[in-house]
């Protein structure tokens, strides 16, 4: 038996569906952006691929008759759009079921393509499209099923006939959806927005040039081999690691930054005063306590900041102090050792830049600290807005109460970078990196099988701070190998072979890959 084609009204009803739904998927899509990457909202990349494709006269044409409101009305312009094209969707679904998944599939299309083509896009710019439109399509499939149950027809009935609970129903659902959903898309813009001014004033800040620069990277500190992990590592690539949900955006105009607690003297200072003092750029590797034996958090890069020290200074600890709480604008806290902060013979950092730029957002922007020696969770505060001077006896930071060690100094560490699991017989490059932040690598030994120790040849390095690569030439010979490396650091300490889970105060063992020779 054939269905019913739909009624007038109730196609005029699958379109608003269709409109409660776009509205949504707008709304969740920039929340989302706003969570995981505010390049990744469409609605906004989108507009920005039409800013780029129009010609200069029309361009020039808003910014003299709008002025400041040339891009609202143009997002406005597109949000109508979306919003059209999600109302047809909605009546495509109630002539079929899934027909609107074809619309909103278009609509992702199009939002993911003006991602892919803006600045800043990563893997997670992406997420905010496809579960912005997906959220929506299970909307449209509930508020479409909800309708079809209901058929508006029987409002023609008299006025005595028994209310419909189908028709209520689906208009409860509709209006309550649809208050939510422009709550959401107005709540998302403004999230959105405030993370992109953020975003746009980091990228016009310009980072002053430092009074001591960092000595140059030596030729032979970056071996150049393929799959090798670069000396320096891209900030689009650098490991992160924190417990912010969403990521902190701070205007640096308002940031600051406090030092209280144990000083004779409590001291503030705002984001310009930081950047006219005599800033610091230094070579230093991070790495997380959450690292696994071979794993990948942990880089190489160029800090620019003001030495914690010469802070700490002006307000005078006082006797008895061994630690400094940092506290995150979003409340993280981070207990460090204080000598570490004031060691002459360390760079510890309030850092402004990172490899040349002003740190990412991501990454601490406007400020956060580096300290060489020590892992993240007890030293690497990002968005930092407090110090407060302590004693480890009063205070504990974040991660401690929760079982990590409180002091947490980094372990000498080593890791095959390559070859892959399959390589021709002959003469195979085996090559990694090494470390032993703040006291430096003096070997690597590399084992094939059960066979002898063999040291490996060392790169070069701009100090103790950072990691460095090594390489060996392996004569490969056919069959299952295993490889095996392990370091010496600058005091003639040899890596600890005995396994350990990286809780409470950082993993330890021997990396080993698996290689097999054709």
């Amino acid at each position: 038996m054939l269905r019913p084609l739909p009624t007038r009204p109730q196609t005029t009803w699958a379109a608003v569906c269709g409109v409660v739904a776009g509205v949504a998927g707008i709304g969740i899509s920039d929340l989302a952006a706003w969570l995981a990457s505010p390049a990744g909202s469409p609605l906004a990349a989108v507009g920005s691929v039409i800013i780029d494709l129009l010609p200069a006269g029309m361009v020039n044409f808003g910014k003299d008759y709008l002025g400041t409101a040339d891009k609202p009305i143009l997002l406005l312009i597109v949000a109508l759009g979306v919003v059209a094209l999600a109302g047809l969707g909605g009546v495509a679904e109630l002539r079929r079921r899934g027909a609107g998944a074809a619309v909103f599939g278009l609509i992702a299309v199009v939002g993911l393509v003006a991602v892919a083509l803006g600045s800043g896009a990563n893997a997670a710019a992406y997420v905010p499209t496809v579960v912005g439109l997906l959220l929506a399509y299970m909307l449209l499939s509930t508020l479409v099923t909800r309708l079809r149950r209901w058929r508006p027809a029987r409002a023609a009935l008299a006025a005595d006939a028994p209310a419909d609970p189908a028709r209520r129903g689906f208009l409860v659902a509709t209006s309550i959806f649809g208050a939510l959903a422009v709550a959401a898309a107005v709540g998302g813009r403004v999230l959105v927005g405030a993370a992109n001014r953020i975003s746009a004033a980091r990228t016009d800040l310009r980072l002053p040039a430092p009074t001591t620069p960092a000595p140059p990277v030596p030729t032979g500190a970056d071996l150049g081999i393929t799959d090798l992990s670069p000396y320096l590592t891209p900030n689009e690539d650098f490991y992160r690691i924190d417990t912010a949900l969403q990521v902190p955006v701070i205007d640096p105009a308002q940031w600051s930054i406090r030092v209280v607690g144990m000083v004779e003297e409590e001291v503030s200072m705002t984001f310009d005063e930081l950047l006219a003092l005599p800033l610091v750029e230094h070579v230093a590797t991070l790495t997380c306590v959450s690292n696994e034996v071979g794993g990948n958090l942990v880089g190489n890069a160029t800090w620019l900041g003001y030495p914690i020290r010469e802070l700490l200074a002006r307000a005078r600890p006082t006797a008895g102090a061994d630690m400094v709480l940092s506290r995150s604008e979003d409340g993280f806290t981070a207990g460090t050792p204080l000598d570490a902060l004031q060691d002459p013979n360390r760079q510890s950092l309030l850092a402004v830049g990172m490899n040349g730029e002003p740190l990412p957002l991501e990454h601490g922007f406007p400020v956060r600290m580096v300290v060489p020696g020590l892992y993240g969770y007890v030293s690497a505060t990002k968005w930092v807005v407090e110090l407060k001077v302590t004693t480890f006896a009063a205070d504990e930071g974040y991660w401690t109460p929760l079982g990590w060690s409180a002091r947490g100094p980094i372990k000498l560490a080593s890791r095959i970078d390559v070859p892959g699991n399959d390589v021709d017989a002959g003469t195979v490059a085996v090559a990694g990196v090494a470390w032993a932040q703040h006291t430096g690598i003096r070997g690597v030994e590399v084992q094939v099988d059960d066979g002898p120790w063999v040291g490996a040849d060392l790169a070069e390095t701009t100090g103790p701070d950072t990691w460095r690569q090594w390489r060996y030439a392996w004569p490969a010979t056919s069959g299952s190998h295993r490889l095996t490396v392990r370091a010496t650091d600058a005091d003639g300490t040899l890596q600890d072979p005995a396994e350990a889970a990286p809780a409470p105060n950082g993993s330890s063992g021997y990396h080993s890959v698996r290689v097999s020779v054709r």
